[in-house]
């Protein structure tokens, strides 16, 4: 039966009511229950057909005339200008300012931003996918086996300029390759850094860093730009655990010395800092003793490779793959015509989609499973995470 039938039959189911009513067939209890209604509904319809006729009985809207908790226009106007003036401004801080007497709520606040088209909508934070256990980490036994990278802390000159040093060592040697300051954490300089370092000394087979900025992010497994760089030249990448800068206490304790020798006090200028950074290197590579290495020089042990850089691969094979998509600038994938993002540090990259069950794929670069993509989700991938294993 459609709606307005079903107003109709309302309607006359009611009206036979009230005429029997009025005509005195029975008890009005009684002729209540005859028509199946409370006595309470029963006296509401006979007072609308006496005052109100046939037209009363119809069904109405349950909805309020006037919304008992509504605000006046000048609220709205408030809320506005309060966005319009601090952009960066949310429902919260906007209901914080407003006078306290009779404000509105800090949800009212946020529909009226949203209203007002004053609000940008966050994108929806993606579950978790596939968990991996972190990966233990690789025993040096030989030169250009293992490098460790970090930034040191980050510190003042003579003349106020804050640098942060970067450095890269060999493990097994103990060899600084590079001491290298810069007045930011940025890809770009760290790419050059490692591009020359590659040319000079060739490729290690293993990076190992932490989980700070350039080499990590919050995308799968913590990969970013700079890691996948280092993947697609064939360079495994090593993280320690969050949390556990033990797992690097070689480079820490380097850093130590580091410190204590070049940075008490530090130099004038930046220029002049990374000339005594220069000269340091030189003496802890080949003068200085190391007790690691039985106090011989990190010089004595080092053999670099001399391989030269290795071409990025541009286009790998994934056999198997269901599809093989590039991921556009913007992190995203087509898939099923639908936009997927699958993390901004991939952008540039192809990717392979493997079938999992009928509704679940694998997304996997080169041997990394990057993470699932799930048909009855709406947007983003689900990004595999590290997890530590016990």
């Amino acid at each position: 039966m459609k709606a307005s039938g079903y107003k109709d039959w309302l309607a006359q189911w009611r009206q036979e009511f009230v005429l029997a009513v009025q005509r005195g067939e029975a008890s009005f209890a009684a002729l209540c229950r005859r028509f199946r209604f409370s006595r309470q509904t029963g006296y509401k319809f006979w007072r609308r057909y006496r005052t109100e006729g046939a037209p009363g009985l119809q069904s109405r809207s349950r909805a309020p005339h006037h919304p008992g908790r509504s605000r006046p226009a000048p609220w709205r106007q408030r809320v506005r200008q309060l966005r319009l003036q601090q952009r960066a401004w949310g429902a919260k801080k906007i209901h914080a300012a407003l006078p306290r007497r009779a404000r509105p709520a800090v949800s009212t606040v946020g529909r009226w931003l949203h209203q007002l088209g004053l609000s940008v909508p966050r994108r929806p934070r993606p579950r978790r996918g596939p968990a991996q256990p972190l990966p233990p980490l690789t025993a040096a036994r030989r030169s250009n086996q293992v490098w460790t990278v970090d930034f040191k802390g980050s510190f003042c000159t003579a003349d106020g300029t804050r640098l942060h040093p970067l450095t890269v060592r060999d493990l097994f040697s103990r060899y600084v390759l590079c001491v290298r300051a810069w007045p930011y954490q940025r890809e770009e300089p760290v790419r050059h850094v490692f591009t020359r370092l590659f040319r000079h000394y060739g490729q290690p087979r293993i990076i190992r860093c932490d989980h700070g900025v350039p080499w990590s992010s919050s995308g799968p497994l913590g990969l970013s730009r700079l890691s996948v760089w280092w993947w697609g030249l064939g360079i495994r990448v090593e993280f320690t655990a969050k949390g556990h800068p033990e797992q690097n206490a070689a480079h820490e304790q380097h850093h130590r010395v580091l410190k204590a020798d070049t940075l008490r006090p530090p130099a004038p200028t930046p220029p002049a800092q990374q000339q005594r950074f220069q000269r340091w290197r030189h003496y802890y590579n080949h003068q200085r003793p190391h007790e690691a290495l039985k106090q011989k020089t990190p010089a004595s042990r080092y053999r670099p490779r001399r391989h030269g850089l290795t071409p990025a691969i541009e286009s790998p094979r994934y056999g198997r793959a269901v599809a093989i998509r590039k991921v556009h600038p913007n992190g995203e994938i087509v898939w099923e015509g639908r936009r997927r993002f699958i993390g901004d540090a991939l952008a540039g990259q192809r990717v392979g989609l493997f079938a999992l069950t009928k509704s679940i794929w694998s997304v996997r670069l080169l041997n990394l499973e990057l993470g699932h993509l799930h048909r009855a989700d709406r947007g983003a991938m689900r990004p595999a995470y590290h997890v530590r294993s016990q």
